[in-house]
């Protein structure tokens, strides 16, 4: 039985609109493996008359071949049909293309780079496909997911061969804290926003890892249940992911990863975690982590003009990646002997990873700052580099807005309250940032286990934002 399907309004809208145009439709679906791809698709598809397909994981062995021949099989099964032949995908998407030639009908071609990147002719004979036989039927659409973001944006989005034919690019991001808050079903209301980030901090918003979440349990158990038992769901998911993504490429970028999840460098610190000179290929290799949805690249701008400067860091902005590589990866070897427990130093990596859950959801911060979208000139971790004359900044999260405001946003983890120490922290962040005249400068604070009465009486910041809130999306704030 399927979990309920949370969220993902917005996206599904789009793809039901598409059956209001009058010509077929042809879309590009993709993310990190698990963001729920293929469950949106099948959800979309569910009402209408629909067909599901999908390449079969890669392996050194598997052949351009045993592609052609598993996407048969399924044809047959899907259309209850003879088999067709293997040898060609030309004829493998006539056959397909003959058995939807009216009427509304959504066929998914899931994990489209697994079925076509050892086969040279896969896309020529699918874009061939779509202008002679699929597009006949005004009512098809027919979406193609994948996980391998770089490789559909090279090989589908850049090509000059469906330039013009793709209706709609989604690309699926993690879900809302509020959308994440319906995975504890009736135990909402009961389960602290506290708890709830202890488990976030590992699951991330990523659905595929909340529909594992048992609400009856407390978060220990269920991450001890999940990460720290052999059997786990999330004991061996590192692997898999990678695998199946990179390949032989794994090792590498399983390196950079590790590195980033120290916390936040530039590229120069990724050539030296790597022991290589500068060179282009580091930096696809970035960019495929980037798309793949695994890391952000946060640029830092300049607040005179609002333009992006040529600073950047690259941050891990994948939970659940950072809690692999900090405490299961060290301890394989005792969890597959069962002897290992939740280790009770693991909530000292909460800091970071609330950091993360609070970026992802940016939008919901600034609803409840009262902060419209298009009054924004620049948003993003921002850092100032020291230099003569200048001290180092690092703001966890800045606003900059046409009216010449600076929300400075300090998202702060403490296991109790925060007591007014953060005031003279964000003071001296404030007294360190470089600001141009005219500009004015609102603290915020964004925090989860409460505040001290000292922190409310100093009346320092603008907006106080509980955590919770952004559980229950709630667009209130305190000033």
């Amino acid at each position: 039985m399927l979990h309920p399907f949370i969220g993902r309004k917005r996206e599904l809208q789009m793809l039901r609109d598409l059956f209001k145009k009058k010509s077929a439709s042809l879309v590009v679906m993709r993310g990190r493996r698990r963001i729920g791809k293929s469950r949106l698709a099948q959800e979309f598809a569910l009402p209408n008359r629909h067909h599901v397909f999908s390449g079969i994981p890669p392996t050194s062995s598997t052949s351009a071949a045993a592609q052609r021949e598993e996407f048969a099989r399924q044809i047959q099964r899907e259309m209850n049909i003879p088999m067709p032949r293997a040898d060609d995908w030309g004829d493998l998407f006539w056959c397909l293309a003959q058995q939807v030639q009216k009427g509304k009908v959504v066929l998914v071609l899931d994990e489209i780079s697994w079925m076509g990147s050892k086969d040279s002719e896969f896309l020529g004979k699918l874009k061939i496909a779509w202008d002679l036989y699929f597009k006949k039927n005004p009512q098809l659409v027919l979406i193609l997911c994948g996980s391998i973001s770089s490789w559909i944006e090279k090989n589908i989005l850049s090509s000059t061969g469906f330039m013009g034919r793709i209706s709609l690019d989604i690309v699926l991001e993690e879900l809302a804290l509020h959308e994440c808050n319906e995975f504890w079903n009736a135990e909402q209301s009961k389960v602290s926003a506290f708890d709830k980030l202890k488990v976030l901090s590992v699951t991330g918003g990523v659905p595929r890892y909340l529909e594992e979440i048992l609400p009856s349990q407390s978060a220990e158990t269920n991450i001890q249940r999940l990460c720290f038992q052999k059997e786990g769901f999330l004991f061996s998911e590192f692997e898999r992911i990678f695998s199946d993504l990179f390949s032989t490429r794994s090792a590498i970028y399983k390196k950079i990863v590790k590195r980033l999840a120290r916390g936040p460098c530039e590229l120069k610190d990724i050539y030296d975690a790597l022991g290589v000179g500068k060179g282009g290929v580091i930096s696809d290799y970035m960019e495929d982590l980037v798309t793949a949805g695994f890391v952000s690249r946060d640029f830092t701008w300049h607040l005179k003009t609002g333009e992006d400067s040529k600073l950047n860091q690259y941050r891990l902005k994948d939970n659940y990646l950072r809690f692999y590589l900090k405490y299961i990866e060290p301890n394989k070897k005792k969890i597959d002997k069962q002897a290992l427990k939740l280790p009770p130093q693991w909530q000292s990596i909460i800091g970071l990873q609330f950091e993360n859950l609070v970026l992802c959801n940016r939008k919901s911060i600034q609803q409840i700052l009262g902060i419209d979208p298009s009054e924004i000139i620049n948003d993003n971790p921002f850092f100032q580099p020291s230099a003569q004359g200048q001290s180092g900044c690092q703001i966890d999260y800045l606003i900059q807005t046409k009216f010449g405001t600076c929300y400075l946003c300090e998202i702060k983890f403490f296991s109790r309250e925060i007591t007014n120490s953060v005031v003279d922290e964000v003071k001296q962040k404030m007294r360190h940032l470089q600001l141009p005249r005219g500009l004015s400068i609102r603290p915020v604070l964004i925090h989860v286990n409460g505040i001290d009465d000292s922190v409310l009486e100093s009346d320092f910041f603008a907006s106080i934002i509980d955590f919770e809130s952004l559980l229950m999306n709630r667009s209130t704030h305190c000033g």
